[in-house]
């Protein structure tokens, strides 16, 4: 892969919070010199207590993209269930603009089972809500390309998140201009490879999609250069709404400033 700059993000859990401590939370990092903020996309909280506080994801990225004036921002990642896919690339789109260009739209699958049941979407498998994501992508990118006015970032980028080998990463190689996944550094170096073969195989150049991990915050600043090693240049590390996971992030932005 060609080099890339190294940047560092933050995923910040909108539960057991308020609004005004996330607001907070997102000005602080970003004057602490974060490259881009995320915002997951649940509609309950995932671990504590299930009847906590929560947030719903887009209408807090509106938010976000009016209070800052830097940063990247989107979903880590939209679950492609939840909405009318020509209705989210219209929010999308619309949030380009209310941020200036510093949208990226994340997607993937979706996978929490009781966002589905309490929300009246149909569960279905893993593998069919795969198949609807990879039926639903053609779709935002068509309808990307009809919205008057256009988006500011043209083309919007798209980010698919997700690990499966055989659909999820075919699906990146052929639509996203970001990956994002999970795992340790041997594990993104795995998936890297798979990743450049499925590019290499529908004829794309793999340096065309940026690559980024969500990393464990306790190992985050010693596993930074073996992620970097492994292919990975977007490393995020999770925060709650309440600001708990700056520290890790202040680490890491210095740890990337002496890289720079």
């Amino acid at each position: 892969m060609s080099e890339r700059k190294i940047r560092i993000g933050v995923s910040v859990r909108p539960q057991h919070t308020t609004y005004e401590a996330m607001k907070k939370t997102w000005l602080e990092a970003e004057a602490a010199g974060i490259d881009d903020i995320y915002i997951w996309d649940h509609f309950f909280p995932l671990f504590g207590d299930e009847s906590g506080s929560h947030f719903e994801c887009h209408t807090l990225l509106a938010s976000l993209a009016t209070l800052t004036t830097r940063v990247r921002l989107g979903a880590l990642v939209a679950c492609n269930s939840y909405r009318n896919p020509n209705l989210l690339a219209d929010m999308s789109r619309t949030i380009d603009h209310i941020s200036g260009g510093r949208f990226v739209l994340g997607i993937g699958s979706g996978w929490k089972e009781q966002d589905y049941v309490e929300y009246g979407y149909p569960f279905k498998t893993a593998i069919e809500r795969l198949h609807d994501l990879r039926d639903n992508l053609p779709i935002i990118k068509d309808r990307l390309s009809k919205l008057n006015p256009p988006p500011v970032q043209n083309p919007l980028p798209i980010m698919i998140g997700g690990s499966g080998e055989k659909v999820t990463l075919r699906l990146v190689a052929e639509y996203a201009t970001i990956w994002n996944g999970m795992g340790e550094p041997d594990k993104a170096k795995h998936l890297n490879g798979v990743l450049d073969e499925h590019c290499r195989a529908i004829g794309r150049d793999p340096n065309e999609i940026e690559r980024s991990m969500l990393v464990n915050p306790e190992s985050s600043l010693r596993n930074a250069d073996a992620y970097v090693a492994a292919g990975i240049t977007t490393l995020i590390v999770g925060s709650d709404g309440n600001g708990d996971g700056l520290p890790r992030v202040r680490e890491l932005i210095a740890w990337r400033d002496s890289k720079r």
